[in-house]
C-alpha cells in the first residue's frame, strides 16, 4: 500500500476523518443528487417529444441544459466553496436543486423545462465540487486513493442506474415524475450533510477572482449552445455570434487569470503535465460515457420499441461493471500507474463504441446491446480513478476547490460537448437521411415542404405526422427508423473518433508510473510552505 500512498502525495501521513464511512456516504449521496438528473431526463426524451411536440434540437438541449449549468458555473462555485466554506456551498446546492427539479417536473412548456434544468446544474455547481474537494482535504494517502475510487464508482453508476428508476417511474407516471424524484433525495443529502460534513476543512483564505468566474461561465455556455445550434437551419448568424464571443471571452479568460494576482483557475498548476493531461483524458472519457447514454437510449426506444422500464434496464450492465471495476482500477494504479489504467479505459470505452457502431441494428438482440453497455461501464471504472486521482494528487490541497472543479467539469464540460456534438451528428444525420428518402419516394411530389421539413425534425416528430396520415404511417415509422439509424452512426463514428484521440493524447503525453511519481514528488515540494516555488517547475 505504500506505493498508492506515494502516488497520492508523497511521503504525507496517511488520514482520514472521523466516522469516515458516514461522511463518504455524504458526499456520494450528495454527488447522486447531481448526478441522477444528468441522464434520467434521456430516457424521458421520447416522451417529452411527444407531450411538446419537440424538434431534435429542443430534445438535445434538455438534454444537454443541465450540464451546460453545471459546467458554466463548477469553476467559479468551487473556488467560493474554497474561499466561504464547502459545507455552506454544498448545503446551499442542496437547497437550491429541490425548487428546480419541481419546476422541472411541472414545466408547462419545454422552453421553462430547458431553464429549470439549467438552474439545477447551477445547484449541482454549487455542491459537486465540494464533494472531491472534501475527499482531497480529509483523506491522503492510500485511503483518499480508494475513496476516490468508491466516489468515482458510485458517480458513474448512480448515473447509469439513474435511468433505471427513470424507466420505472415512465412506466406508471407521467414524464415529470423523473425530475421530481431528485426532491426526497436532495432532503436526505441536506438532513446528511448538516450533521456529519466538517465545516472547515483547510480552505483558503485568498480572495476570490469574481471577474474570472463570470466569464468562465460566458465562455461555457457561447462554447457549448453553439456546438449545439450549429446543424439547426438557419441559425449560421447565431453560431457565428456564439462562436465569435467564445473565442473573445476564452481569450479574456486567459488573460485575466495570467494577471490576477489570485487567479481563479491558476495557469501554472494547470500546466503540469499530470494535470492537464488527466483532465483532457476526463473530458473526453465521462463525455463518452454522456454522449453513449445519450444516443442509446433514443436507440432503444425509437428503433428497438423497448419501454421505458425495459431501456432502462437495458444500461444495468453499465453500471454493474463501473462498480467491479472501479475499485480495481485503484490497485492497478499502485501496481502499473495512471497511464496504464488510462488507457485500459479508453480500450473498452472504444470497444463500446464499435460495438454500437456495428452491431446495434433493428432487431438486434440483447446481447449486443447489453456486451456495448458493459464496455462502456468497465472503461469508465477503470479510467475515471486515474484521471480524477492525478487531478487532485497534482495540486495542493488549498487548490482542492480547483481539482475538483476540474474533475466536475470533465464530466459536465465533456458530457455537454459529447452530447452536444453526437446530438448536432444524429440531427444532421437523421434530416439528411429522411430528406434523401423523401426525395427517392414515388409520393415524392405528394410531400409538402411543410411537411417535409416536419419529417426531417426528429423522430418524434414524424411519429407525430405519422398519426396524422395514417395510410401512410407504417412508411413512415420505416424511414424514420432508418433515418434514425443513419444519424446514430454518425455519432457513434464521432465516439470513436474522440476515444482514439483521447487514448493518443494519453499514450504520448501522460508520464509512466516512475516519471509520474518523480513529478509528483516534485510538485509537494514545489508547494510545500516556505518554498521558492521552483522545485516543481518541471513540467
Amino acid at each position: 500500500m505504500a506505493a498508492t500512498a506515494a502516488l497520492a502525495f508523497p511521503k504525507t501521513e496517511v488520514t482520514a476523518p472521523p466516522r469516515a464511512g458516514l461522511v463518504l456516504a455524504t458526499l456520494i449521496t450528495v454527488a447522486a443528487v447531481a448526478n441522477l438528473p444528468l441522464l434520467m431526463a434521456n430516457v424521458a426524451l421520447p416522451s417529452i417529444g411527444v407531450a411538446f411536440d419537440a424538434s431534435q434540437t429542443a430534445l438535445n438541449l434538455v438534454a444537454v441544459s443541465y450540464s451546460l449549468g453545471l459546467a458554466c458555473s463548477v469553476l467559479w462555485l468551487g473556488a467560493l466553496g474554497d474561499r466561504y466554506g464547502r459545507k455552506r456551498m454544498l448545503v446551499l446546492g442542496m437547497i437550491l436543486a429541490m425548487p428546480a427539479a419541481l419546476i422541472s417536473g411541472f414545466a408547462p412548456t419545454i422552453q421553462i423545462l430547458i431553464a429549470a434544468r439549467v438552474v439545477g446544474g447551477f445547484a449541482a455547481g454549487m455542491a459537486f465540487p465540494t464533494t472531491l474537494a472534501l475527499i482531497t482535504a480529509l483523506w491522503s494517502g492510500a485511503p483518499r486513493t480508494h475513496a476516490i475510487a468508491l466516489w468515482a464508482a458510485s458517480g458513474g453508476a448512480i448515473q447509469s442506474l439513474g435511468q433505471l428508476l427513470a424507466g420505472m417511474l415512465l412506466a406508471r407516471f407521467a414524464w415529470g415524475s423523473v425530475f421530481l424524484v431528485i426532491v426526497p433525495v436532495a432532503a436526505v443529502a441536506l438532513v446528511m450533510a448538516l450533521k456529519l460534513v466538517p465545516a472547515h476543512v483547510n480552505e483558503t483564505t485568498d480572495p476570490v477572482d469574481n471577474l474570472g468566474g463570470v466569464l468562465s461561465m460566458i465562455f461555457v455556455g457561447s462554447l457549448i449552445m453553439a456546438i449545439n445550434f450549429a446543424p439547426v437551419p438557419n441559425q449560421g448568424t447565431l453560431v457565428l455570434i456564439l462562436s465569435g464571443v467564445t473565442i473573445v471571452v476564452g481569450a479574456l479568460f486567459f488573460i485575466r487569470q495570467r494577471r490576477a494576482k489570485f487567479p481563479l483557475y491558476d495557469l501554472h498548476v494547470a500546466k503540469r503535465r499530470i494535470f492537464w493531461v488527466a483532465a483532457c483524458a476526463g473530458i473526453v472519457v465521462f463525455g463518452a460515457l454522456m454522449g453513449a447514454m445519450f444516443i442509446a437510449q433514443q436507440f432503444l426506444q425509437n428503433v428497438m420499441g423497448y419501454s421505458t422500464m425495459e431501456a432502462g434496464l437495458a444500461v444495468v450492465p453499465a453500471a454493474v461493471f463501473m462498480l467491479l471495476v472501479a475499485p480495481r482500477s485503484a490497485k492497478l494504479i499502485e501496481a502499473y500507474g495512471s497511464r496504464f489504467t488510462l488507457l485500459a479505459g479508453f480500450l473498452f470505452v472504444g470497444l463500446g463504441f464499435i460495438t454500437m457502431l456495428f452491431w446495434w441494428k433493428e432487431g438486434a438482440s440483447i446481447w449486443p446491446i447489453a456486451f456495448g453497455f458493459s464496455c462502456i461501464g468497465a472503461g469508465v471504472g477503470l479510467a475515471g480513478t486515474p484521471s480524477s486521482h492525478s487531478l487532485t494528487g497534482s495540486v495542493p490541497v488549498k487548490r482542492a476547490g480547483m481539482a475538483s472543479a476540474t474533475a466536475d467539469l470533465q464530466r459536465d464540460l465533456g458530457g455537454a460537448i459529447m452530447q452536444s456534438i453526437l446530438g448536432a451528428l444524429l440531427v444532421a444525420g437523421y434530416a439528411t437521411a429522411f430528406g434523401a428518402k423523401i426525395a427517392a419516394s414515388p409520393e415524392a411530389a405528394q410531400v409538402t415542404n411543410n411537411v417535409s421539413s416536419q419529417l426531417e425534425l426528429s423522430y418524434a416528430r414524424a411519429e407525430a405526422i405519422a398519426q396524422q396520415y395514417p395510410n401512410y404511417a407504417s412508411q413512415i415509422t420505416v424511414a424514420a427508423r432508418a433515418s434514425f439509424l443513419a444519424g446514430d452512426q454518425w455519432a457513434c463514428m464521432a465516439g470513436i473518433i474522440a476515444v482514439a484521440l483521447g487514448a493518443l493524447l494519453v499514450w504520448f503525453f501522460f508520464p509512466k508510473k516512475t516519471d509520474e511519481l518523480r513529478l509528483l514528488a516534485a510538485y509537494q515540494a514545489e508547494d510545500a510552505p516556505g518554498t521558492d516555488g521552483k522545485a516543481g517547475r518541471q513540467g
